[in-house]
């Protein structure tokens, strides 16, 4: 593959909008618009207030009501919605190419000219409330939101994306208007267009709706990163029937090369359906139904995590099993072939070509490397990297990330 797969352009306006226009062969079209601000940016007291704002954004503009706004986009004939991340705020629209006007006509209104009525603020705190409630009975949700919470500090990773219930309960329509109007700006906004039109034309539209967008300035706060606290800890849940285990190493000093063939080694280790947890703790041992590892290689993030749900009898076991794993992997007697890396980078490539054909893949892939600072073209230079990874680095990488895990274990509360 080469750099021609993709024909994009990048931008910036004056008042600092980034924009990339992807130009692609398709009766498609999908924007994502992003703001830089999410969880990992919010002070203690604001906990949420991203996630609210985002919710708030669909609730009415100075030249729409909730209804309206919401009419509107439903008749475009696509797709549209929002989430918070980490670090933005994202609204998305898809759908067939004609309707590209309209659809960066309604979400520059959402970010220009949203109005917060408190009738409506009201109503989008319950649906929030009822939101962080469901994650609560969600034992994989759960799991892991008490695992982050005992693994850091101070690290903003110990909180949710959605809040908390006292933080969400005390937010006013002041505090969610003076967070969008510091943050909602256009110096701290990036846009990517999905289409098969000319980039200038493109350009051309963001222009013609985000012009009056004022440049303001702001401060994003200094993210704290944090490596993992080495604890085992257990919580007690009720009106649950299996147990959880969570497993979390940090690697923030890991180097790009050792990184990557962190990224082979997790696919072998826990990512593919036929993992060495796989086979070791379901085919091998019947101890569990679920069991995968994944990573997270964003820069203040930088994690890897294995998660299982078990019989609580089968704790202790599950445990020594998971370690037996690591352990074998750090003396290399898990033998890495060349065929697995061989097998990496088919599985990359085939990653890479279904995000290329997915016109709403792709946009959010490029929006999320722009607001990261990364290269647009990284997968292809992961994929040219793969080459020099060699299975020594991969016993490296096991031996610099496979050390002093927190250990978060939920357990059924027991029968009285």
């Amino acid at each position: 593959m080469d750099k021609e797969i993709i024909d994009f352009k990048e931008t910036q306006l004056n008042n600092g909008i980034k924009i990339v226009t992807i130009k692609k062969n398709t009766d498609l079209f999908s924007v994502h618009a992003g703001i830089n601000i999410g969880s990992i940016y919010e002070e203690k007291d604001e906990k949420g207030l991203s996630h609210f704002v985002e919710h708030m954004l669909f609730k009415g503009t100075k030249n729409r009501n909730n209804e309206t706004l919401n009419n509107d986009f439903e008749n475009i004939g696509g797709e549209y919605n929002a989430y918070t991340d980490y670090n933005c705020t994202v609204v998305h629209a898809s759908g067939l190419r004609e309707e590209l006007v309209k659809a960066i006509m309604l979400i520059a209104d959402m970010l220009m000219n949203s109005n917060f009525p408190k009738e409506e603020i009201e109503r989008e705190r319950e649906v929030i409330l009822s939101e962080i409630r469901a994650s609560r009975d969600d034992v994989e949700e759960y799991s892991f939101k008490k695992a982050h919470d005992i693994a850091y500090k101070k690290s903003p990773l110990k909180y949710e994306t959605a809040g908390e219930e006292k933080t969400v309960k005390k937010f006013t329509q002041k505090d969610i208007a003076n967070f969008y109007n510091k943050y909602y700006v256009p110096n701290n906004c990036c846009i990517s267009i999905v289409s098969s039109s000319e980039h200038q034309e493109v350009i051309n539209l963001v222009k013609d709706y985000f012009s009056n967008w004022l440049k303001k300035d702001f401060k994003l706060k200094d993210i704290v990163i944090e490596n993992n606290i080495p604890i085992r800890k257990v919580t007690i849940k009720d009106n649950i029937e299996q147990s959880s285990i969570i497993y979390i190493f940090t690697f923030h000093n890991l180097n790009k090369k050792l990184e990557l063939a962190l990224k082979i080694l997790n696919h072998r280790f826990g990512e593919s359906a036929n993992s060495i947890l796989f086979r070791e703790l379901r085919e091998n041992r019947g101890l569990a139904y679920d069991v995968y590892s994944e990573i997270d290689t964003s820069s203040f993030v930088k994690s890897l995590y294995i998660y299982t749900a078990v019989g609580k009898e089968n704790i202790d076991k599950t445990i020594d099993c998971i370690d037996n794993c690591i352990d074998k992997i750090k003396k290399e007697e898990f033998i890495f072939h060349n065929d697995t890396i061989n097998l990496m980078k088919k599985v990359l490539k085939t990653a890479v070509i279904l995000t290329i054909e997915d016109t709403t893949e792709l946009c959010n892939y490029v929006l999320h490397q722009v607001i990261e600072h990364e290269d647009i073209y990284k997968f292809l230079t992961d994929m040219d990297n793969l080459t020099d990874i060699k299975k020594e680095d991969i016993y490296e990488a096991a031996r610099n990330v496979f050390n002093n895990p927190t250990i978060h274990i939920l357990l059924p509360k027991e029968s009285d």
